[in-house]
């Protein structure tokens, strides 16, 4: 328990006054809600049927008499000495209530407090006797959301999800962040408008200052695994209600192009050392040695792109060529930096020292040197496992709970922890896990399906703790799907479900218009860290693609539909905004002029490390050389080749069952749910005029309409099966 404020207080107060009428009543989905104007405030209660209440504000006016002007059905006008409110409420029997607040002004306000909007009043009207526990609640600029459950009295759970986007014009003229406006304590939390200094809402101009959706369950979950479920199918349901914005059609080929031309061509994308040549990690850095991680980020992604497009880039011959100068005889395995210029590292920072580990960066090369090897790549696979046995070792030595920082020849750690009492890196456990199982994959040896059990049973009872690293934990979540797959053993599915959970805590349902932010989309955009201020590219492309992977794994497995839906639109929106981290698309004033590593060309199709809150600039990390791999991840998994045609057909939505017969049909399925919709579009990509289509979804005939560069559009729904035929 925490003290409430006396703003609950007063509250609590308003609440338990018997004077105190309902203004409107509506029953949804066995939960009653009453809307009663106090003196201060417009509160929604939801009257759950095993006893509790909560109460939501949807108007605040502090110190002066608020009334109802006119009240129809579910909306509602009010007055105040500061302003008019507009209110409307909308309930159905999920139960999912929402309610938009708009206000106007009557005169220029400076907003210095706001109160939050939800209270927990108890059935004596005393909030300090109620009991719960906040499972998520916002993080700097990530979903405005608090999912919650009600122990006393034991009455369910809910999720709240605020509508940030709807914020934009508040935030606008207020020069104010959407960041951490959702949060609070028990029995008191929820929205509260970002304060404002200096900057003023205009008399008589109306913004909206809450578009607040929640969602209610009566169960109230008593472990991890039910937690993770009910959040997750929460979020979902929740997701279904969103005012989502619209998505356009990417011309990828010709990005890919672009930046396939910079990333070989341009010399600040390499380094030279000792006759070889390596990428960089950001552009111009030539300070920090090679690291291998940096080596397979970018050859992966053009191997799956050399694959698909039966071409093979010179590029990705010099860069196997050179893998194995990373190897460490001594050790026994690859290192992080080249043995050969460990001795440039300046040591300015904890891992930038010679034989410094980062715990995550082991594996993760190891995981992308074994999807080479199960390609048939012999040096590949001999790098892969000549490693293993130290990789072992060090999990062992640690007993699966791997610090941030260790030494790679004395295992002596440097860094424990991510900060006080958190642990260190929770998920490389996972990926561990994922190593293994590609090592039994390759081998099929019994002892690394043992290794990769061991190490997946450690990350019981993380919870939403368990995130330490995007990618990490999406390729966790997949590897823990395939030793359920393999085992049959619940507990890895469960598993692999709270990999999922810690990833859509860490994503962004909102799009940023306001300050910079008006210049790129960032709906759905996922952080690299639990408590990053950005989002990144690298980390991005790599959850594309372990989300492609865990698709392909689930096939013709019963996984919550929750999941399936949530994967799908995060690789929808993906593939729309992903070309926004090329500064080349973005305007010059919102990028940092000086960013922390190397230099930024703003002319140079290399992405950007990292994309920031409106009010911030982008790019003050840098140039990232390693996040190349961005568009060579798109085009394998979402344009799909005709034989003997000069079109491509072009899916935002992941597709499956390909078949194809020359010169007369097509026929994919769809992912995803049918209740959301995606983009197929039919892609030019030679001089003949297109033919004449004829496109059907699950036997339904479907028009196209066409859009520029001579390219026919298609709206579907998911989870369809789709036919394209043409003479």
């Amino acid at each position: 328990m925490h003290g409430i404020s006396l703003w609950a207080v007063s509250a609590s107060a308003q609440l338990a006054n018997d004077n105190l009428n309902a203004i409107y009543c509506k029953d949804a989905g066995g939960i009653s809600f009453k809307v009663f104007c106090s003196a201060d405030s417009l509160w929604i209660v939801a009257y759950w049927p095993k006893g509790g209440r909560t109460a939501f504000r949807a108007a605040f006016s502090p110190g002066s008499a608020l009334t109802v002007k006119k009240a129809t059905d579910s909306s509602f006008l009010l007055n105040s000495d500061i302003g008019s409110y507009h209110i409307k409420i909308s309930l159905n029997n999920e139960p999912v209530l929402r309610y938009t607040t708009s206000f106007k002004p009557a005169k220029d306000l400076i907003i210095p407090f706001w109160p939050k909007d939800i209270l927990i009043p108890g059935n004596d009207n005393n909030a300090e006797h109620t009991a719960g526990k906040i499972h998520v609640s916002q993080e700097g600029t990530r979903s405005g959301l608090i999912y919650s459950s009600m122990h006393k009295p034991r009455s369910g759970s809910f999720l709240y999800f605020q509508n940030l986007t709807a914020l934009a014009k508040y935030c606008e003229q207020t020069e104010t962040s959407c960041a951490n406006v959702v949060g609070g304590n028990w029995p008191e939390m929820g929205f509260s408008l970002p304060p404002s200094k200096d900057k003023f809402l205009k008399a008589g101009k109306e913004v909206i200052i809450s578009d607040a959706f929640v969602i209610f369950d009566e169960e109230v979950p008593t472990d991890e695994a039910t937690t993770i479920r009910q959040y997750l199918n929460l979020l979902a349901a929740v997701y279904l209600h969103l005012p989502l914005p619209p998505t356009t059609y990417k011309e990828w080929p010709e990005i890919l192009q672009k930046g396939l031309k910079d990333l070989i061509d341009s010399p600040a994308c390499w380094a030279q050392v000792a006759g070889h040549r390596y990428f960089n990690a950001y552009v111009s850095d030539y300070t920090t040695p090679p690291e291998i991680m940096v080596q397979l980020a970018v050859l992966l992604p053009l191997q799956d792109y050399a694959d698909w497009s039966r071409s093979t880039p010179e590029v990705i011959k010099d860069i196997k060529a050179n893998l194995p100068t990373f190897y460490d005889e001594k050790i026994g395995s690859i290192m992080r930096w080249l043995p050969a210029a460990e001795d440039k590292l300046k040591e300015e920072e904890e891992q930038k020292k010679p034989k410094v580990m980062d715990s995550w960066y082991l594996h993760q090369p190891l995981l992308n040197l074994s999807r080479l090897a199960l390609k048939g790549d012999k040096r590949a696979e001999k790098l892969f496992l000549d490693s293993l046995d130290f990789s072992i070792k060090v999990a062992h030595h640690f007993n699966y709970r791997w610090p941030v920082f260790y030494k790679m020849d004395t295992l002596e750690v440097i860094k424990a922890e991510t900060s006080p009492g958190k642990g260190g890196e929770k998920d490389v456990a996972g990926l561990y896990t994922h190593v293994m199982l590609q090592a039994w994959e390759l081998t099929k040896e019994k002892r690394y399906l043992n290794e990769a059990e061991r190490a997946a049973k450690t990350l019981e009872g993380l919870g939403f703790e368990m995130f330490y690293q995007a990618n990490n934990t999406a390729f966790a979540s997949g590897a823990l799907l395939r030793l359920y797959k393999i085992t049959r053993k619940e507990l890895y599915l469960e598993l692999s479900y709270l990999c999922l959970a810690g990833i859509f805590k860490n994503v962004q349902l909102w799009d940023c218009n306001y300050g910079y932010g008006k210049h790129f989309p960032a709906f759905f955009a996922l952080f690299p860290l639990n408590d990053a201020p950005y989002t990144a590219v690298y980390e991005e492309q790599e959850v594309f693609c372990a989300f492609h992977d865990y698709l392909k794994h689930a096939e013709g497995e019963d996984i919550l539909p929750s999941v399936r839906l949530l994967i799908t639109e995060y690789i929808r929106y993906l593939v729309d905004r992903a070309m926004y981290y090329y500064p080349t698309v973005l305007p010059k004033e919102m990028l940092e002029e000086k960013p922390k590593i190397g230099e930024l060309d703003p002319k140079l199709w290399i992405a950007l490390e990292d994309l920031h809150d409106g009010w911030e600039k982008s790019g003050s990390v840098g140039q990232e050389v390693y996040g190349a791999g961005n568009a060579f991840g798109i085009l394998p998994r979402h344009y799909l080749l005709v034989p003997g045609e000069e079109f491509m057909v072009y899916v935002d939505y992941p597709a499956s069952g390909f078949k194809a017969r020359k010169g007369s049909a097509i026929s994919f399925t769809l992912s995803g749910d049918e209740r959301l919709e995606c983009k197929m579009v039919l892609v030019k990509s030679g001089e003949a005029k297109l033919p004449s289509f004829s496109v059907t979804a699950d036997g339904k005939s479907i028009k196209g309409k066409g859009i520029k560069n001579g390219h026919i559009q298609y709206l579907l729904k998911g989870n369809q099966q789709v036919r394209i035929s043409w003479a």
